[in-house]
């Protein structure tokens, strides 16, 4: 791993440790928005690897397609990433906060924390 990719993962564990912080203050609206920016940063990594620099761009599905890992990722992952997708956007607009909101009950915000960090972790070995 070179050093631009190892800097984009040390960004995502941050970002996956606050989601866990954000997971147990029940905070979770911003359990989404982390495990979103930790899987963002961690397929920014694999760009970064192959000495390219990420586009300023927040889709999952693209990231994971122009790192070149897209078609090979299990279709559990792939589905992840269509989970994670709205987690980021969403949050940043006051009218869909409410409506985001009210679909993020604990089981589910666990849910996508653990299915997060098994995609974090798969992401990991693919540098």
């Amino acid at each position: 791993m070179n050093d631009k990719a190892e800097y984009w993962i040390k960004l995502a564990d941050y970002d996956i440790e606050t989601a866990s912080a954000m997971l147990q203050t029940k905070r979770y609206l911003y359990v989404g928005f982390m495990c979103h920016q930790a899987i963002e940063k961690a397929l920014k990594a694999v760009i970064a690897n192959d000495d390219v620099i990420p586009p300023k761009i927040h889709g999952l599905m693209k990231l994971a397609q122009i790192g070149k890992i897209y078609d090979f990722m299990p279709n559990d992952y792939k589905d992840m990433l269509d989970t994670l997708d709205p987690l980021n956007i969403a949050t940043r607009y006051p009218e869909q906060i409410e409506k985001l909101a009210a679909t993020l009950s604990e089981d589910r915000c666990k849910t996508i924390f653990a299915e997060t960090e098994d995609l974090l972790c798969w992401i990991k070995q693919q540098l």
